[in-house]
């Protein structure tokens, strides 16, 4: 055997052994890799886990602060319905504006803890003044129920006494009507006569003269009882209506105009008289002055512009 020669066996020894220490090289770098890989996957995990929860979190929030706004404008609204405004609500609004204009500019996972409690504590003082401002506002439309019941009330109260002075105001008017109506004198035994020129009287049943004999008319009367005409002094107006229904009239004997039934006329004479509802007798004596026309003549009576009554004479 030559002694130069290497043992063969030793050789492949030392291969296999350098081959095993290799795998296991590896097999221990590929051990910690996967090691590495799964803390990492796992840490991975749990980012996404927070980021999802803060995400939450942060909706949360946004829908929170939005039924905030929702409610805030609610009230608003109901105030300006009771004939009311609010600036602090208005203030009110605009802050929580700005609160959702910052939540909705965070980004996935950049809500933190700290921020989260920010806003929370936040929306729960806005909650209770909501809360408080709510209450307000139901107290102010109960008292304007009750404000509101107590004018109809009044109202009605108010209508009815209405309707109970212009009964009362159409009852007196009535009344007054009728007093007016019955206190109106009435003229009884409308008698007519002529005098001559030669200054006598003559009378007639028919009433019927020839009319070149009359030089005055003279017209008597009696005024009727009428227990509700006040005792006064009252204007007896006399109107001799010639056949063409023309008054006779002259100022120069006493004539003038007075008004009948809202309008004007002229009278024949007037006289002064107070009564004293003792039926007293009335008397005209009318001269004309000249040649008295033929035909049927018309003797009217009336006080207060209404006629107390007529007659008729003839004249041949």
């Amino acid at each position: 055997m030559d002694p130069n020669e290497t043992p063969e066996p030793r050789s492949n020894n030392s291969r296999v052994l350098l081959w095993v220490a290799l795998v296991l090289v590896l097999l221990g770098i590929n051990g910690v890799l996967f090691y590495l890989n799964q803390q990492k996957g796992q840490q991975n995990e749990v980012l996404t886990t927070e980021v999802k929860a803060k995400d939450s979190k942060l909706q949360e929030q946004i829908k929170q602060y939005e039924a905030l706004k929702a409610d805030f404008e609610r009230q608003s609204s109901e105030l300006q319905a009771l004939g009311l405004s609010n600036d602090s609500l208005e203030s009110k609004i605009a802050g929580v504006n700005a609160d959702l204009l910052k939540l909705r500019s965070f980004k996935a996972g950049s809500f933190s803890i700290a921020q989260q409690n920010l806003f929370k504590k936040r929306a729960q003082n806005l909650e209770g003044q909501l809360r408080k401002k709510d209450d307000d506002i139901a107290q102010l439309k109960k008292d304007n129920e009750s404000l509101y019941t107590e004018t109809t009330t009044l109202k009605e109260k108010q209508n009815k006494l209405t309707d109970t002075i212009s009964t009362v105001v159409r009852s007196n008017k009535e009344l007054s009507e009728k007093v007016s109506v019955a206190s109106r004198l009435q003229a009884d035994n409308i008698h007519v006569a002529i005098i001559t020129s030669k200054n006598k009287e003559k009378e007639d049943d028919k009433e019927e003269f020839k009319a070149k004999r009359v030089e005055k008319v003279k017209i008597t009367a009696n005024l009727a009882r009428n227990d509700v005409s006040p005792k006064e002094t009252k204007a007896i107006y006399l109107r001799i209506l010639e056949p063409d229904g023309a008054a006779l009239y002259n100022l120069s004997t006493g004539g003038g105009t007075f008004t009948v039934d809202g309008q004007e006329a002229f009278y024949t004479q007037k006289q002064d008289v107070v009564y004293d509802n003792t039926r007293q007798k009335l008397e005209f004596v009318y001269a004309k002055g000249a040649e008295y026309k033929k035909g049927l003549h018309t003797v009217e009576l009336y006080e207060s512009g209404q006629l107390m009554g007529k007659t008729t004479f003839t004249l041949k």
